[in-house]
């Protein structure tokens, strides 16, 4: 009887410590796991440093690009007043010297703009960086190096993705060789995507000059004055804004609309007066026998009579 006893006793005890050996086989696995987390955690972060000193060198080459574009425009501001000064009067040039500076100001708004896309692009890539450390720690479920808990929910799972614009500098630049293309239609579908999807972009407004350039070429007039009109009041600011001014005068000139063309070719004079724009205005005048300021009204006009 003590013997059997004995036994029993022995078994219990084996049967108690069975589990021992698998509790200590999960606590090695955590160990491991933790430091495999530990060891991707000190990599990002080596990998961070990498990219944030990478992205300084940057920003100060951006910064440098910027500041030279900004003394290019300078210089182009001081050439256009001297090309208007020593141009007066010779409408054929004035109109050749006018396009050449129209396009040279497009390459410089150009410019600006993906000066602007490339420094939002860093600012975001820094944000990213920023966070990346915390991607070990949504994974482990809220721990550190610890394993998600099951029935958790996914925090890194995607949302689904919204179908996005192309850039704006590249729909802007495939209207610009569409429209020298004579490819109207497509050119207009490109700068109208532009309005949409970019309302705000400083290329907006030339997108909106060019959509009244290409009714003025196809000969839709009053759809271009309605654009030309566009340009001048929602884009005020805007480079193409004499040229809209100049453009919309012509295309009222066009559809027997003298007054209104006359009046819009002395408020452009009145208003850029230093612009090649403003020296065309002055030649068309010219040409058409009108004097380029309103005349002023006769004081024996208001006697009566």
């Amino acid at each position: 009887m003590r013997n059997r006893l004995i036994a029993i006793t022995a078994a219990a005890t084996l049967a108690l410590l069975c589990p021992a050996p698998r509790a200590h086989a999960v606590s090695k696995e955590m160990i491991q796991l933790q430091q495999q987390v530990q060891t991707l955690q000190d990599m990002l972060q080596s990998l961070q440093q990498s990219n944030e000193s990478k992205l300084a060198v940057m920003q100060h080459l951006i910064e440098q690009t910027a500041d030279s574009v900004n003394r290019m425009s300078q210089s182009m501001n001081t050439l256009q007043q001297s090309v208007q000064s020593q141009t007066e009067g010779n409408g054929g040039k004035i109109d050749q010297l006018s396009g050449q500076m129209q396009s040279l100001n497009d390459s410089i708004d150009e410019l600006k703009s993906r000066i602007a896309r490339v420094d939002k692009a860093l600012q975001s890539i820094q944000g990213q960086l920023q966070n990346v450390n915390t991607t070990p720690q949504q994974a482990g479920g809220g721990q550190p190096g610890g394993p998600p808990m099951p029935g958790a929910p996914d925090q890194n799972a995607a949302a689904p993705q919204q179908p996005q614009a192309p850039p704006v500098d590249q729909l802007y630049q495939g209207g610009l060789r569409d429209y020298n293309s004579a490819k109207y239609d497509v050119a207009a579908g490109e700068f109208g995507d532009v309005l949409k999807y970019y309302p705000q972009d400083n290329l907006a407004g030339n997108a909106q000059f060019y959509l009244g350039e290409i009714a003025y070429r196809q000969g839709d007039y009053k759809t271009a004055i309605h654009n030309y009109d566009a340009v001048l009041e929602q884009y005020p600011g805007n480079p193409k804004v004499p040229a809209a001014q100049l453009r919309k005068g012509e295309a009222e000139l066009a559809t027997n609309q003298r007054d209104a063309g006359v009046r819009d070719l002395r408020n452009l004079i009145q208003r850029y007066p230093q612009t090649p724009e403003a020296a065309q205005a002055r030649s068309r005048l010219n040409g058409m026998g009108v004097r380029i300021t309103s005349p002023k009204p006769s004081p024996s006009a208001y006697q009566p009579q």
